[in-house]
């Protein structure tokens, strides 16, 4: 399809008029879906925007992003630490963050660049390895906030930490617009949005790019005397930062840190969504992270009443299940709009 508009919108959008549909015969009011589509859209947004850095300067997409979120993870852990609340802390943890992903993503660009032409493969082992070696790291880090720590024994991180008192919804609440029942979570979405904007004025400097050119002509750039690893490291410590900034607004808007192996949970939705869009692994756009982003939150948030509505209750959770990795599916089918594991060589 040679228009701005590719199948996978189109049949995501079909699909979603159809369980529309379904809504207003089992009286589900459309402003609460709306209400809530745009807080999952505004949580899980910064996490998809993660990705345009590596997939821009032709690295691939980011399934190695539970680096990123445990960058993010320890940032929020030791903003409770230190017992912050309100913006400050969260400040406070998006500042760990940055230090960490900084760290973690330059280690991580090490490994990618050795290994150039896997790096989605390569990506995938070390964001399950970096998992399984800091749920060892979560049970031996001396933090003394009984908040965090088991109840019995006094040792070790409790696999979910509530925010109730420290930055619960610190940016859903903010600014908070009622338009009679509409809800609009304006905080949360300008926040998003400035994340967005510096995000767009990155990639129209020279360094945005350039990063552009490589992931075009990789060769081409080489032999102009443009130094690759130097700007796939910046692309790779772009993403993990940004990574562990999406999982702090995400987990303030969900209000629990959610430790151990839930990082591993959130690169396949992200990439779906991103692919959902129209994107691809070397030409991928903001606008396409939006779109592939709301589509995609809001399908996978009709699913669970529409399912416990006209199913059995116990079959609700098998077909959110069953809708949200055939999404997933069709998007690494059709990526990029068009069906690119089926597409033919020439």
């Amino acid at each position: 399809m040679k228009g701005n508009i590719k199948a996978p919108q189109i049949i995501i959008t079909i699909y979603l008029l159809i369980m529309l549909s379904f809504m207003s015969k089992i009286n589900i009011p459309l402003y609460s879906l709306f209400n809530d589509s745009l807080v999952k859209f505004g949580m899980n947004f910064v996490l998809v925007l993660s990705l345009i850095p590596m997939m821009k300067c032709g690295v691939g997409m980011n399934f190695g992003m539970a680096i990123g979120i445990i960058a993010g993870l320890i940032g929020m852990c030791f903003s409770i630490e230190l017992k912050l609340t309100g913006i400050v802390g969260f400040s406070a943890a998006l500042m760990v963050t940055a230090l960490f992903g900084c760290m973690f993503g330059y280690i991580y660009s090490k490994v990618l660049n050795r290994l150039k032409g896997k790096e989605d493969v390569i990506g995938m082992f070390c964001g399950y390895s970096f998992v399984f070696i800091m749920n060892i790291v979560w049970t031996v880090f001396p933090f003394k906030n009984r908040v965090m720590l088991y109840p019995i024994g006094g040792k070790g991180l409790r696999p979910k930490i509530s925010l109730e008192l420290y930055f619960d919804k610190i940016l859903d609440n903010f600014m908070k617009i009622n338009i009679g029942k509409i809800i609009i979570p304006a905080g949360l979405l300008i926040f998003v949005a400035f994340i967005t904007a510096i995000m767009i004025f990155y990639f129209k400097t020279k360094s945005g790019k350039t990063m552009e050119v490589i992931a075009e002509n990789e060769k081409f750039a080489e032999l102009s005397g443009v130094n690759i690893n130097r700007y796939r490291t910046l692309a790779i410590i772009l993403s993990t930062v940004i990574a562990g900034i999406g999982i702090c607004v995400y987990t303030q808007s969900y209000g629990f840190v959610q430790l151990y192996d839930v990082p591993l949970n959130f690169a396949f939705p992200a990439v779906s969504a991103i692919l959902i869009g129209g994107a691809s692994r070397k030409n991928t756009t903001i606008i396409q992270a939006i779109v592939g982003t709301y589509l995609f939150q809001t399908t996978y948030l009709l699913s669970i009443p529409i399912a416990n509505a006209i199913l059995m209750p116990e079959l609700a959770e098998t077909l959110r299940m069953i809708v949200s990795n055939g999404i997933i599916l069709y998007a690494f089918i059709c990526e990029g709009g068009e069906k690119g594991l089926w597409k033919k060589k020439k």
